[in-house]
């Protein structure tokens, strides 16, 4: 079957501390609540579905087993997983203190990859705040008497935040998204969560959620983290493509289309998520229109032209591998 662009409908999930902006602002219908919309998402607890074409209503792992490797590309086929895992959070209020092992850790004792994960903020009220590493350098036997006592919020780095800021979260680094903080989440595709602090908050039964202290001691860095690189910006025809983060495990940009852009992606698939605004994506085979919230599996060699269609410039979360 012939490869095409894919429109996907994100799986949504329900939380304690989620919101209502991703309903009234980015169009996810369905719930009452939506913590977190996956919006590239091939897990089997919350797949990312198909709404165009000849695949539409079947999952997008669906599309890459019928369309093989070659739509995915050289570095992502090599892996033994679908190997990202894309989100929208609204964090109407604050989530647990918590903490992702590395590959080696989590695929010992979890049996499934580990998390490095990076945040953009798409929106904040203000005086909001995130909690990203330590104040200062603790040894594992502090970090452990600081959650046991109840007092690892001192020792917590606090972190004011605005729109469009970007935070790498390398696995082992302690964080919390603060209330008030719409973000995107681009990861990898694990799902591993260590809790170590939440606010002594109850689930719906009215129990106390659940932590992993143990593990989170194992595998947290307790210096303090390390400065944000400075992020690029290039100027090209059309608009502008910045530069959030890049790892072994993906590259995230954004892409700000003032009047039209062309992408080229030749070696890896590609994740567009539009922010804001509205554009049209034009390929060989297919041109769909992208509101905010519209998400877009682009097949490894496929090339597109996005071309904004209001007033404002169309901001598109940009990823690969």
């Amino acid at each position: 079957m012939t490869t095409y662009p894919l429109m996907l409908k994100p799986a949504l999930k329900s939380s304690l501390w989620g919101g209502t902006r991703l309903i009234k602002e980015f169009g996810y219908s369905g719930k009452d609540i939506v913590a977190e919309a996956w919006v590239l998402s091939c897990r089997a607890d919350g797949a990312a579905i198909i709404q165009n074409g000849a695949l539409k209503g079947t999952a997008l792992s669906d599309a890459i087993a019928l369309w093989g490797n070659d739509a995915l590309g050289k570095r992502a086929a090599s892996s033994p997983q679908f190997p990202l895992l894309i989100k929208l959070i609204d964090a109407r209020d604050k989530l647990s203190v918590q903490v992702h092992p590395d590959n080696d850790y989590a695929l010992r004792v979890e049996g499934e990859p580990g998390k490095t994960e990076m945040w953009y903020v798409v929106d904040c009220n203000p005086g909001a705040e995130l909690i990203y590493g330590f104040n200062r350098d603790l040894t594992k036997d502090e970090f452990r008497r600081h959650i046991e006592n109840g007092s690892l919020l001192e020792v917590c780095n606090f972190v004011p935040v605005k729109k469009g800021d970007v935070f790498f979260i390398e696995a082992g680094t302690l964080h919390a998204i603060g209330g008030g903080i719409l973000i995107a989440e681009v990861q990898q595709n694990s799902d591993i969560t260590y809790r170590v602090y939440d606010y002594d908050r109850r689930d719906s039964s009215g129990n106390p959620r659940q932590l992993h202290i143990q593990k989170a001691v194992d595998v947290t860095n307790t210096s303090t983290p390390n400065h944000q690189k400075t992020l690029n910006t290039e100027t090209i025809d059309g608009g502008t493509i910045k530069t959030l983060a890049q790892c072994e495990y993906f590259t995230c940009c954004l892409l700000t289309v003032n009047s039209a852009i062309t992408i080229n992606n030749l070696d890896s698939f590609c994740s567009l998520l539009n922010l804001e605004g509205e554009c049209t994506l034009e390929t060989e085979n297919a041109k769909l229109i992208l509101k905010k919230g519209s998400s877009i599996f682009l097949p490894a060699g496929m090339g597109a032209h996005i071309t904004s269609t209001a007033k404002q410039p169309a901001k598109i979360l940009y990823s690969y591998i």
